[in-house]
């Protein structure tokens, strides 16, 4: 019985670690933080079920909790870098079209200043303005 106990706090301790190394956005971090209660609670009661002899429903529960695990971490991609034109790139950074590279580095850097996440804005925001920045500078 105390080995069932040892594995049981083994996977809070996990928990609250994985807990206190979410550094996600709102809308992304909920999920993480459901899906590692939720995991927990599943690699809990697959270890309960092996250390009971329930081999199948054990290895279930278990393989549940990785999956879940591996899911909340995979992160989506932001915006697509190949979906802005020239003209639309020139708009978003507010730069004329025969602007030098060091104008478009100047005005994505005073842009970004603002539109950066850690910074107040939002993460789409500078994606969009990478993609931007990245289109003009490609030329």
């Amino acid at each position: 019985m105390g080995l069932i106990w040892l594995v049981l706090a083994g996977v809070v301790v996990w928990a609250l670690v994985r807990l206190g190394r979410q550094t996600e956005g709102p809308r992304r971090g909920q999920w993480r933080v459901a899906a590692t209660l939720v995991s927990a609670a599943l690699l809990a009661g697959g270890a309960l079920a092996l250390s009971k002899g329930a081999w199948i429903i054990g290895a279930g529960l278990t393989g549940a909790a990785l999956w879940l695990v591996l899911a909340s971490r995979i992160r989506t991609v932001l915006a697509d870098r190949e979906a802005v034109d020239d003209s639309e790139a020139r708009s978003i950074l507010g730069v004329p079209a025969d602007a030098t590279p060091e104008a478009i580095s100047a005005a994505w850097r005073r842009l970004m200043g603002r539109a950066h996440p850690d910074q107040g804005g939002t993460e789409g925001l500078a994606a969009r303005l990478n993609a931007a920045r990245d289109r003009l500078l490609r030329k």
